[in-house]
C-alpha cells in the first residue's frame, strides 16, 4: 500500500500542484512570521543589552501611593541621593540621568525621528562613557547640544552647525557641539537623541536638581548583586528601588519579546486563516483524485485490502505532499523574513545589525503545520473511499450523497448557524468588554453553519444568475449545470474565497463607520477653528498658550491644562480651562444646569456625576498634589466623548496647585475661521517649529483616518495571502473538474461546440462559483461589521452603521476577476482537448 500510495502521488504530480502551492504558501506565511520576529526581536534585545554595559545598578525613584486625601506622587532623585551612591563601598562611580522629549528638525524645518522616538538626555561631565563621541567635544551651557551620528547623518548635520529643536513648545537653537554613537534601540529603529549638559537638561526636562535615574559603576572585584546590597543598605528604601544591570538586561528583553509578541500573533493568525482556507483546497483535490481513482480503490479492495489500509493509503499520499510543501515552505518563508526585515529598511526604518534568525522551533512549526494541516484535511475523502463496497465501487463511479445524508448535514448546518446568529445578537447586548468572547464564538460558529449549509444555499443563488447566463447561450446554460452538478465541491470552492471576503468587508465596514462617527464628534464636539498641540502628544509649555492668546486673529483661546487631584478618596484627572473663553471653543451637549466655569463652579460629564451622585448644586472637596484642598461646585452636567470628557474648571483653580503647569493642547478660535492665512500666522508665532501639530477639525479626523487606512491596508495585505490561496483552489477545481469531465467534453465538441465556446463555458462556472462566494462573504461582512459596530455603539455615542457600498461593489467586481483569471489556464485545456481522445477516456 506504501508503494502504491507513492506510485499514486507520481501519477498525478500535475494535479497535486495546486495542493502544493496551497500548503506552502500558508507555511511560507508561518515560517516567514517566525524567522522574521525572531530576528528583530534577537537584534533589538542584543542592541539594548549593549545600552546596560554601563550599568551595573540602577536606582530610581519609587512611586509614592494614592491614600485618603494624600495625591500620589514620584519622590526626586536629588544630587544628595547621587552623592550618597557614589560613595557606597563597591561603588566606583555614579550617575545622574535625566531624560524627556526633544524634536530635532532637519536643515528644511521637518522633524527627524517621528513623533514617537525623538528623546533627550544629558551628557554627564566631559566624557561620558555611554556615548562616545566621534566628533567635538561636550556640551556646555544651554546654546551647546550633542546629536547621534545616525540623526545628524540624515538631517546634514556637522559640529560647528546650528539645529533647531523642541522640548515642550518654544523652539531653540543651539550649536552641534559634537556627534556621538550609541546602542540606543530608538535610534537603531530610526529615532533621534539631542544630549544637553547637565544642568541644561535638568531645568529644559522639568527636573530642576533632579534626575530620573542613577546609574552606579561597580569597583573592580565587586559582583553587581554586592553592589545592589550595599545601595540598599545606603539609600532610603521608602524613596528608591534599585535593580541590577543584568536585571535591567533581562527586563528589557522580555519587553522586547512581549512586544514582539502581539505582532507574532498577528500575523500567525493571518497565516492561520491562509491555511484554514488551504484545507478547502486540500479537501476538494484528494475528493476528486479519490473518485477518479474508486474502481482502482475498489480493486484494492476486493484483493484484500482492507479500509484502514485504503485511508492509510490517501494518507500516505497526504503526507507525501505535506512534506514537499513544508520543506518548500519553509525555505519559502526564510526568504520572506529576510524580505520583510529589508523591507523595513525601505519605509525608513532602521533595525539593529544582527544574523537572520532560524530557529528550530520554526523549522519544527513549519513542516509540522504542512503536514498535519494536509494529512487533516485528506483525512474524510480518505475515510468516504475506504467506506464504498467494492462491488458497489467497481460497478459505477462513486455513490451520490443520499437524501438521508443531505437531510442531515443541512440540519447540522442550519443548527450551527442559528445558534451562530443567537450568540451574536447576544453579544451586541453585552458590555463591549465581556463580549468579546461570546462574539467571537457566534462568528465561528456562523461561518461553521454557512459551509455546512453553501451546498443548500448554491442552488438558488447561482440559479438567480440564470437570466444573465442565457445572454451567452449553450455555454451559459452548461456553465450554470457544471456549477450545481456537485453542490459539495461547489461549495467547497467558494467557501475558501468567502472567507477572505467575509474578513475584509467586516474591516471595511468597521473602519468606514469608526471614521465617520469620529468625523460626527469633531464637528459637534469643538467649535474651535484649530487645537494646537505636541507631535507626540507630550504637554505643552504655558508659553505657548501666552503665545497664542497674544497672535493677531484670534477670538478666543484656552488651554487644557491637566491637575492630579483626590476625590472621596479617588484619584481624578482636573482639566483647567479658561473659563470665559470654554464656551466659544467647545459644543459640548448639557444634560442638566449650565455651562459655567469659574471661580469654584465647575462642569462635569455625565459619566463622573452618575458615579459620585451629583447634580447641579452639588458641592465636592477637591484635594491638589500640593496638599491644599478646593472646594468646588458642580454647575453643571455634559455628555462628554473621547475628545473631551471629565471634570472641568477654570485653569486660574488649578495652576496654583501644580509644581510645573503644563498644558495637553490649546484650542484656537479665529476672526476668519480655520484659513491657510490663520493657520501660517499661527505657525509663525509658534517659531515654525516642526514638533507642534496645528490641526483643524479635518486635520484631526484625518490624522485619526490615516491610523485605521493604515491599519485596513495591512489586513488587506495580509488577507491577500488567502485569496491568493483561494484563486489557487479554484483554478486546480477547475482543472481537475476538465480532466474528470475530459469524455463529455469530447462529445460537446464532437456534436458542434467549438473551442471558444468550450473556453466560455469553463470561464462561465469559475466566474459564478466565485461570486457565489463573493456575495456569501460579503454578506456575513456586513453582518459582523453591524454587529462589532453595536459594541462600539456603547462605548461612542456618535458611532453609526455606514455601509461602503462602493468598496463592496469593488469586492464583488474582484471576486468575479478572479473567477475569470482563475479559468485561464484549465479552460485552454478544455479546449485543447482531442475530441476523439477524450471520447475514448474512462
Amino acid at each position: 500500500m506504501f508503494r502504491t500510495a507513492l506510485r499514486n502521488v507520481l501519477a498525478h504530480k500535475a494535479r497535486l500542484l495546486m495542493t502544493v502551492l496551497a500548503v506552502m504558501l500558508g507555511v511560507a506565511f508561518v515560517s516567514g512570521t517566525l524567522v522574521f520576529t525572531n530576528t528583530i526581536s534577537d537584534a533589538y534585545q542584543k542592541s539594548s543589552a549593549k545600552g546596560f554595559d554601563q550599568v551595573d545598578v540602577a536606582v530610581r525613584p519609587t512611586y509614592q501611593d494614592s491614600e485618603g486625601d494624600k495625591v500620589g506622587k514620584t519622590p526626586d532623585l536629588t544630587q544628595a541621593l547621587l552623592d550618597k551612591a557614589a560613595k557606597t563601598p563597591g561603588a566606583a562611580s555614579a550617575t545622574g540621568v535625566v531624560t524627556g522629549f526633544t524634536a530635532v528638525a532637519d536643515k528644511d524645518g521637518k522633524l527627524l525621528g517621528g513623533d514617537w522616538q525623538s528623546a533627550g538626555g544629558n551628557y554627564w561631565g566631559t566624557k561620558d562613557a555611554r556615548y562616545p563621541l566621534v566628533s567635538g567635544h561636550a556640551p556646555h551651557g544651554k546654546d551647546e547640544v550633542l546629536l547621534d551620528s545616525k540623526t545628524a547623518q540624515r538631517g546634514g548635520y556637522a559640529v560647528g552647525d546650528t539645529v533647531r529643536l523642541s522640548v515642550d513648545g518654544p523652539v531653540l537653537t543651539p550649536t552641534v557641539a559634537g556627534i556621538f554613537t550609541t546602542d540606543d534601540g530608538n535610534v537603531a529603529a530610526g529615532g533621534s537623541l539631542a544630549l544637553f549638559d547637565t544642568p541644561t537638561a535638568q531645568k529644559l526636562f522639568g527636573k530642576k536638581g533632579a534626575y530620573d535615574e542613577i546609574d552606579v559603576r561597580a569597583a573592580a572585584g565587586t559582583s553587581q548583586s554586592a553592589l545592589k546590597s550595599g545601595l540598599d543598605k545606603a539609600l532610603p528604601s521608602h524613596l528608591v528601588e534599585t535593580t541590577t544591570g543584568k536585571q535591567l538586561a533581562d527586563d528589557q528583553a522580555k519587553a522586547i519579546a512581549d512586544s514582539m509578541s502581539g505582532l507574532k500573533q498577528t500575523l500567525l493568525v493571518f497565516a492561520g486563516i491562509a491555511l484554514f482556507v488551504g484545507t478547502f483546497i486540500i479537501a476538494n483535490t484528494f475528493t476528486m483524485l479519490v473518485a477518479q481513482r474508486t474502481r482502482e480503490l475498489a480493486l484494492l479492495r476486493a484483493v484484500g485490502a482492507s479500509r484502514r489500509q485504503v485511508t492509510r493509503s490517501v494518507l500516505i499520499e497526504a503526507f507525501a505532499v505535506g512534506t514537499v510543501a513544508g520543506v518548500t515552505g519553509l525555505a519559502a518563508g526564510i526568504g520572506i523574513g529576510a524580505g520583510l526585515r529589508a523591507l523595513l529598511g525601505s519605509f525608513g526604518a532602521s533595525v539593529p545589525d544582527g544574523p537572520l534568525v532560524i530557529s528550530p522551533g520554526t523549522v519544527v512549526a513549519a513542516l509540522s503545520v504542512g503536514i498535519l494541516i494536509t494529512m487533516l484535511a485528506a483525512w474524510l475523502p480518505g475515510r468516504r473511499a475506504a467506506k464504498i463496497p467494492p462491488v458497489a465501487a467497481m460497478s459505477s463511479v462513486h455513490a451520490k450523497a443520499g437524501t438521508k445524508s443531505l437531510v442531515l448535514r443541512n440540519t447540522l448546518g442550519a443548527l450551527f448557524a442559528a445558534a451562530g446568529v443567537a450568540v451574536v445578537l447576544a453579544g451586541t447586548t453585552m458590555d463591549a468588554d465581556s463580549a468579546q468572547g461570546p462574539m467571537g464564538l457566534g462568528a465561528v460558529l456562523l461561518i461553521i453553519g454557512v459551509f455546512i449549509l453553501t451546498p443548500l444555499l448554491s442552488r438558488p443563488l447561482i440559479a438567480a444568475a440564470t437570466p444573465v447566463l442565457r445572454a451567452f447561450g449553450v455555454s451559459g446554460k452548461l456553465a450554470r449545470q457544471n456549477a450545481v452538478r456537485n453542490p459539495r465541491r461547489t461549495a467547497a470552492t467558494a467557501s475558501a474565497l468567502m472567507i477572505g471576503l467575509t474578513l475584509i468587508t467586516g474591516m471595511t465596514v468597521m473602519a468606514g463607520s469608526l471614521q465617520t462617527s469620529i468625523d460626527k464628534m469633531a464637528s459637534s464636539a469643538i467649535r474651535a477653528d484649530y487645537v494646537v498641540s505636541m507631535a507626540n502628544r507630550s504637554p505643552l509649555s504655558p508659553d505657548v498658550a501666552t503665545k497664542v492668546a497674544a497672535a493677531s486673529g484670534v477670538t478666543a483661546s484656552s488651554p487644557l491644562r491637566n491637575a492630579e487631584s483626590r476625590i472621596d478618596g479617588k484619584t481624578e484627572f482636573l482639566t483647567g480651562v479658561d473659563g470665559s473663553s470654554i464656551t466659544k471653543l467647545t459644543d459640548l451637549k448639557v444634560d442638566s444646569g449650565t455651562f459655567t466655569v469659574g471661580g469654584s463652579q465647575v462642569v462635569v460629564d455625565k459619566d463622573r456625576a452618575k458615579e459620585y451622585g451629583w447634580t447641579p448644586g452639588s458641592q465636592f472637596t477637591a484635594h491638589f498634589a500640593d496638599g491644599k484642598a478646593k472646594s468646588l461646585t458642580v454647575a453643571g452636567v455634559y455628555e462628554g466623548n473621547d475628545m473631551i470628557n471629565g471634570i472641568i474648571l477654570d485653569d486660574a483653580v488649578v495652576t496654583p496647585h501644580l509644581k510645573d503647569p503644563a498644558d495637553m493642547q490649546v484650542m484656537v478660535k479665529t476672526a476668519g475661521g480655520a484659513t491657510g492665512a490663520a493657520k501660517d500666522k499661527l505657525t509663525k508665532v509658534l517659531g515654525d517649529n516642526p514638533a507642534i501639530k496645528i490641526q483643524d477639525k479635518q486635520d484631526i479626523s484625518n490624522d485619526i483616518a490615516k491610523m485605521f487606512t493604515m491599519m485596513l491596508n495591512m489586513v488587506y495585505g495580509l488577507l491577500g495571502m488567502a485569496v491568493i490561496v483561494a484563486v489557487l483552489g479554484v483554478i486546480n477545481t477547475l482543472a481537475m473538474s476538465v480532466f474528470e469531465r475530459a469524455q463529455e467534453i469530447g462529445m460537446l465538441r464532437a456534436i458542434g461546440l467549438d473551442r471558444k465556446a468550450i473556453k466560455r463555458m469553463v470561464r462561465l462556472e469559475s466566474l459564478v462559483i466565485s461570486l457565489f462566494g463573493g456575495v456569501l462573504g460579503i454578506g456575513l461582512g456586513v453582518f459582523f461589521g453591524w454587529a462589532a459596530g453595536q459594541l462600539l455603539g456603547t462605548k461612542m455615542p456618535t458611532y453609526e452603521l455606514v455601509l461602503p457600498w462602493g468598496r463592496m461593489a469593488v469586492f464583488l467586481l474582484l471576486a468575479g476577476v478572479v473567477g475569470v483569471l482563475a479559468a485561464l489556464w484549465p479552460a485552454r485545456r478544455a479546449a485543447r482537448l482531442n475530441m476523439l481522445a477524450a471520447i475514448k477516456a474512462e
